[in-house]
């Protein structure tokens, strides 16, 4: 029997969507409205789910305290009112594209380090608004 935790964080970002060896014109062309050069924002909620084997004592799969202080610090304080093109350094010019699909991957690979062993991070989902979510899942 597997057993899930699910916990879920809320953030507001903007961000525009730009490869920057392309021309604005090609940007335009591949990413509409997403690659003006003013960003845009959305209220993102991020799912951060772990597995592990339930505490015999505690009954946790993870301590939630653990679980908490890392997406405080990996989300929270990353992503909360930044603009995600300018204050990421990941997602700066020429680096990391912040679509969901990349964040997602992002929140895990560093949610996963910041809480070690404790548990293991087997999907996150970033979603935008109500219409549109990405999920990462690592192998």
């Amino acid at each position: 029997m597997t057993t899930f935790l699910t916990r879920r964080v809320t953030f507001a970002a903007a961000h525009r969507y730009r490869v920057a060896t392309w021309s604005d014109q090609k940007n335009a062309e591949t990413f509409g409205l997403c690659a003006r050069p003013n960003y845009h924002g959305h209220s993102y909620v991020c799912d951060v789910t772990v597995t592990g084997a339930v505490d015999a004592t505690t009954g946790f799969v993870a301590d939630l305290s653990v679980l908490d202080a890392a997406l405080a610090v990996e989300v929270r304080d990353r992503f909360d009112h930044a603009n995600i093109n300018l204050d990421v350094p990941e997602f700066a010019e020429g680096g990391l594209i912040p679509t969901g699909e990349n964040l997602a991957r992002f929140i895990c690979e560093r949610v996963q380090r910041a809480i070690g062993s404790a548990a293991r991070v087997v999907r996150v989902v970033v979603a935008e608004d109500s219409t549109l979510s990405a999920t990462y899942e690592p192998e």
